[in-house]
């Protein structure tokens, strides 16, 4: 058991590792074939935080576990927005401006919708996991289309857009970039196979269920490095490249993370989903989109705000494991 344990972390390292070094290689050969910052961080750098996710429940689909695929993604927005935000207002105060996050946020919560509706009879079919995986491409093409016309012969004016364009890894040789980009190919299927296998042989063993997994270790895990990149765009004073990870990620999760096990491995969704996981996620959803609007202060998260949202995660946690000892 010891030795599965420690499969699990260094899998669980090495999947973020490799995910942060495949972005930086994509991001910098893009960028020396001259495609501009603003599209690659709009696709490279924003997918390539939901890489870890999407790696876990494509293998744990595979490996004919979609419930654990389910939980990572589900997992994975209750924890964005519940632990991610709610430690990152703690830390500082969040102040939005970007007309990027004010419209792809009530996007998230109708997506979240749609989501839970798909769920809610716990058959997760093949259509739907194609609906939700259109839907994906669609909001990524209609993104792009947007940005570069409203920024069409100009520089890109949104804070979102200008701060995730400083993110953009430049004067890095071809060669570099080739190498790391080969690493996180390799690594990214490997890690999380073994991070899948290992998981699944630790909830067997605990009597848990592979959603249960999927909720808890697998989706704190993946969610650690919005949790670094929320902090460190902080420190950078990049307010609104905090928040704006922590949407596109959910929604990416919803659209792209949560279609992979209906298209793989359609079929029964375990009673939990519907009954605890997609009503909480749906509410944090609600109870972020109120909180962010404030008639005096804006579009802000305050310290308090995170409090109340750190609460929910603690919440949850207790939740779930109240009722594996009930």
């Amino acid at each position: 058991m010891l030795i599965e344990i420690l499969i699990l972390i260094f899998s669980l390292i090495v999947l973020i590792w490799s995910a942060d070094k495949f972005v930086f290689g994509a991001a910098a050969i893009a960028r020396n074939f001259g495609i501009a910052p603003i599209i690659i961080g709009l696709t490279i750098v924003a997918m390539g935080s939901s890489a870890p996710e999407m790696l876990v429940a494509t293998t744990a689909s595979l490996n004919g576990a979609p419930d654990t695929a389910i939980g990572n993604a589900l997992g994975s927005n209750i924890t964005n927005i519940a632990l991610v935000l709610g430690l990152t207002a703690l830390f500082k105060p969040l102040m939005v401006s970007s007309n990027t996050i004010k419209r792809e946020l009530p996007l998230l919560l109708i997506v979240t919708l749609v989501a839970g509706w798909m769920l809610f009879d716990l058959n997760f079919t093949f259509i739907e996991g194609l609906i939700l995986m259109t839907g994906f491409v669609v909001f990524i093409v209609s993104l792009l289309l947007i940005t570069i016309k409203q920024n069409k012969n100009q520089p890109a004016t949104d804070p979102m857009l200008i701060e995730a364009e400083h993110e953009i890894p430049e004067g890095v040789d071809s060669k570099v970039a080739i190498f790391w980009l080969i690493v996180g190919l390799v690594l990214l299927p490997t890690s999380s196979n073994f991070l899948v296998g290992s998981a699944t042989y630790i909830a067997q063993a605990f009597g848990i269920s592979d959603l249960v997994i999927g909720l808890t270790i697998i989706a704190i895990g993946t969610s650690l490095p919005e949790l670094a990149a929320s902090i460190m765009s902080l420190i950078k004073k990049e307010d609104d490249l905090a928040i704006g990870n922590i949407i596109g990620s959910n929604l990416f999760n919803i659209l792209a993370v949560l279609a992979l096990p209906a298209l793989i491995a359609p079929g029964a969704v375990d009673p939990d989903v519907a009954s605890r996981d997609v009503p909480y996620m749906t509410v944090l959803t609600v109870l972020l989109l109120v909180l962010c609007i404030s008639r005096r202060n804006g579009f802000r998260i305050t310290r308090i705000k995170g409090a109340l949202l750190f609460t929910a995660f603690i919440i949850y946690q207790y939740l779930i494991f109240s009722q594996l000892t009930a």
